[in-house]
């Protein structure tokens, strides 16, 4: 029998496809064919049918889907370490939004994302959420790095450095959209920072332009107690019964942190088929509290794991923080079968792209979807012994590294190194944004 002709061939030890079954297959083969999954299964049997152009072995590698960091700010990668051991509100207050006041421009967005991305598929990422002023600057750099991203484009009533007031969010983020219609690695989504901080009038044009344009909707939500209960002094009742009102409840949208929430809202998030963003690490590094994934699954919510951002998490490493989530769910269940580390990866992956809208595309190795995946290999000797590879991914991360990661079909990081980064340049930006950081942080 004539063998068929494929691009690329993948051997590992371990390939862990998520779907439909989320277990661990060895000595399984991956066959991509131009940006799509062609094939997979045991290796020989891959083999004897296909003829790669291309053919990578890994016998000691772990394969896996692209992982989808759901929800983070990618350029305040520039700020890691610039405010620490303080609470959400003064955090802001005080040190954050001071701090963007003076440095956030076009320049900064670049550098501060370029190394977020870098730092991100080192870690297997090949999705990322973002957050961010100058959305347009990301988008180039994701592009141009062969990354996929979501860009929710921020919403404020008030003035920032990206846009005079609500109207210009709106302007200038349609404008996006229509600059990366077509584009397969940029999608846009409205990103309201926070109830809190736009007006009930912004919030239900959001929900007709979503309606209009298909778009999705991310948004902070129930991040602390505090917030909630200014919630219902100024409102009378919560931000989820705010938004349930306002019709925003539905499964175009993404709510971030939600730490604080009552067994009713959990029932009304699961019949309106809204989807959760877990920030286990900054929700802890902050103080914010505990999201309650176990009941939230429980109830038939889906839920997804982002690092927010490098200033209040100091790593991009969603591995990590799908390990934060996995601990915190066995404290908050009391149980020690809660949050198993095959649920963790689910989340990081599967969870993310359902949360995206992009399920048939992403989170799983299956034919006939995009072929974003991740290759891990031994950093270290704590990588043996090797029983399971979710366990071992999950709960010891720093003995694996990312060794190769394909967005597309096309390979972005090769033997730990991004493949369409040029290095030198990203750190000359680096060197030059990080001292002015520096400049207004010796002066404080």
């Amino acid at each position: 029998m004539q063998k068929i002709v494929c691009d690329t061939l993948i051997d590992a030890l371990y390939v862990l496809p998520i779907a439909p079954e989320n277990r661990a297959f060895k000595n399984f083969s991956v066959c991509l064919q131009r940006d799509r999954i062609e094939a997979i299964g045991p290796s020989h049997e891959v083999l004897a049918k296909y003829a790669p152009e291309q053919h990578l072995r890994f016998p000691d590698g772990i394969l896996t889907p692209g992982l989808i960091n759901a929800h983070g700010h990618a350029a305040m990668t520039l700020l890691r370490g610039a405010g620490e051991d303080m609470l959400l509100e003064p955090w802001l207050r005080q040190r954050i939004w001071p701090l963007e006041s003076q440095l956030v421009n076009p320049e900064f967005v670049e550098a501060g994302v370029e190394l977020a991305i870098a730092e991100m598929l080192g870690r297997g990422t090949t999705t990322f959420v973002d957050m961010y002023f100058f959305p347009e600057v990301a988008a180039q750099v994701a592009s141009r790095s062969n990354m996929r991203t979501v860009l929710a484009f921020p919403i404020f009533d008030g003035t920032n450095s990206w846009a005079r007031g609500v109207e210009e969010c709106f302007r200038l983020g349609f404008a996006l959209h229509d600059a990366v219609r077509g584009n397969p690695l940029v999608n846009v989504a409205f990103g309201p920072h926070a109830p809190y901080s736009v007006s009930r009038r912004t919030l239900e044009r959001i929900r007709m332009y979503s309606d209009e344009l298909d778009l999705p909707i991310h948004i902070h939500l129930h991040e602390t107690a505090a917030e909630v209960a200014a919630a219902h002094e100024k409102e009378g009742r919560s931000w989820i019964a705010v938004l349930d009102e306002i019709g925003l409840l539905n499964p175009q949208l993404q709510a971030v942190h939600m730490t604080t929430v009552t067994p009713t809202e959990i029932e009304r998030f699961a019949e309106a088929g809204a989807h959760v963003i877990h920030c286990p690490g900054s929700n802890m590094k902050l103080a914010d509290g505990i999201c309650p994934v176990t009941a939230m699954e429980a109830a038939g919510i889906n839920v997804a794991i982002g690092t927010d951002g490098g200033a209040s998490n100091n790593s991009l490493d969603v591995l990590h923080d799908g390990r934060l989530a996995s601990l915190l769910a066995k404290i908050d269940a009391s149980r020690a079968d809660a949050g198993a580390a095959r649920d963790s990866l689910r989340k990081i992956t599967l969870g993310g792209a359902r949360a995206l809208g992009r399920e048939e595309d992403l989170g799983s190795i299956e034919p006939g979807k995009l072929a974003d995946l991740a290759v891990f290999t031994p950093a270290s000797i704590a990588s043996l012994p090797l029983y399971d590879p979710f366990a071992a991914l999950l709960h010891n991360g720093s003995a694996w590294r990312a060794h190769s990661v394909w967005v597309g079909g096309v390979q972005s990081l090769t033997n730990g190194v991004p493949a369409h980064i040029d290095v030198d340049a990203m750190n000359a930006r680096l060197k030059t944004q990080i001292g002015r950081v520096e400049a207004i942080l010796q002066k404080s």
